[in-house]
């Protein structure tokens, strides 16, 4: 575990086999095996454990501790041991990190590169940076409710170049009260949701809302991250909005991300960072899947903007029971995974189910 030193081969040959994302290896996020699978694995400096958020496997080792914590409160989820949402996001951090996009995008150090330190995660990255609100915030939640054990205590590591980002439970809670409140919330819920005597599918529903409220939070919460953007291309820019604006479908939806779901969701996402001159759909050393996905995540972003927020607002409103979020998370299946699903459609039957509710 947290072994640096054996994996640039292990990264490049994930990178340099396949132009589209490499999320999984031997059915795990990519270089799960290689992560804490307990506290103690990770340092711990006068009594405190002090992971190195910067670093890629203590990253991902904070989803690992935190999947282990909250399984046994998963049960509404489904009998596999994947079947937690929470699964979503390693798979969501391998890709950023295969792709590239954990890298220095400014060029000044090699930073996340190969020919520097591959687990390196830039705090110049914008990926990096955002990612850091959907990891280390929900950690520090977790250990203040007592998911990693009684009286833990965690404070993060600040390299050279990120020390704006908070390292603390108090510290977060004070510059993103709203992100760590949400946090909080999807964490109790989960120790009430297992005492409830609610159906499981409603408590499965419950569930899944208090974890993407959070979610959502923490992604609004990121936009202090928006200077980062100016290192990146146009249409890199354009991606990474499109993608952001993707997620308020996902989460009104109530979108199980389990391993299996995510890793339908995040491998036809762009291999590599974009280059101007990249166009979707014609994109040449991009398969035919990536170019379909920036092709949409493009057509909901700009839908969305051309009709003044509408188009989000009217999903968030037939998202409004079970069973229309049911329909919800099929229609977003056959929007980005199916190619000859028409837009028109999507648009057609969204405007019908917000009238419904």
């Amino acid at each position: 575990m947290l072994r640096p030193t054996v994996l640039s081969l292990v990264l490049a040959c994930a990178v340099s086999f396949s132009s589209s994302a490499v999320v999984i290896e031997n059915g795990m996020p990519i270089l799960w095996a290689h992560t804490a699978g307990q506290l103690t694995d990770l340092p711990i400096q006068n009594g405190i454990l002090t992971p190195e958020p910067w670093h890629y496997l203590h990253r991902m080792s904070l989803y690992r501790l935190m999947i282990a914590a909250t399984d046994p409160f998963m049960g509404s989820m489904g009998t596999n041991a994947t079947d937690s949402p929470m699964w979503g996001l390693p798979l969501q951090l391998g890709w950023t990190l295969t792709s590239g996009r954990l890298a220095d995008p400014t060029g000044a150090t090699t930073c996340g590169l190969q020919t520097g330190d591959t687990m390196c995660i830039s705090p110049q990255s914008w990926w990096g940076c955002v990612n850091y609100f959907a990891s280390v915030l929900p950690f520090l939640s977790a250990a203040q409710q007592g998911f990693m054990g009684a009286g833990v205590q965690v404070r993060m590591q600040a390299p050279a170049g990120a020390e704006d980002f908070c390292t603390t439970y108090a510290d977060c809670a004070a510059r993103y009260p709203d992100a760590m409140a949400k946090w909080d919330a999807f964490f109790t819920g989960l120790k009430t949701a297992a005492e409830s005597p609610l159906p499981e599918n409603e408590k499965k529903d419950s569930i899944l809302g208090l974890y993407w409220e959070a979610q959502m939070t923490s992604t609004y919460a990121s936009a202090a991250c928006n200077a980062k953007q100016s290192y990146y291309s146009s249409p890199e820019v354009s991606f990474a909005k499109s993608w952001l604006n993707s997620a308020e479908y996902v989460s009104a939806a109530h979108f199980q991300s389990n391993l299996e779901k995510s890793v339908m969701f995040i491998l036809p996402l762009p291999g590599r960072v974009l280059q101007e001159g990249d166009i979707a759909p014609n994109i040449a050393d991009m398969s035919q899947d990536e170019n379909h996905t920036l092709s949409v995540f493009s057509w909901m972003n700009s839908m969305n903007n051309i009709l003044g927020g509408t188009l989000v607002r009217l999903w968030r409103k037939s998202m409004c029971s079970v069973t229309t979020r049911e329909k919800g998370r099929e229609m977003l299946e056959q929007l980005l995974l199916n190619p000859s699903f028409a837009t028109s459609t999507f648009l057609s039957i969204v405007t019908g189910m917000s009238t419904s509710c």
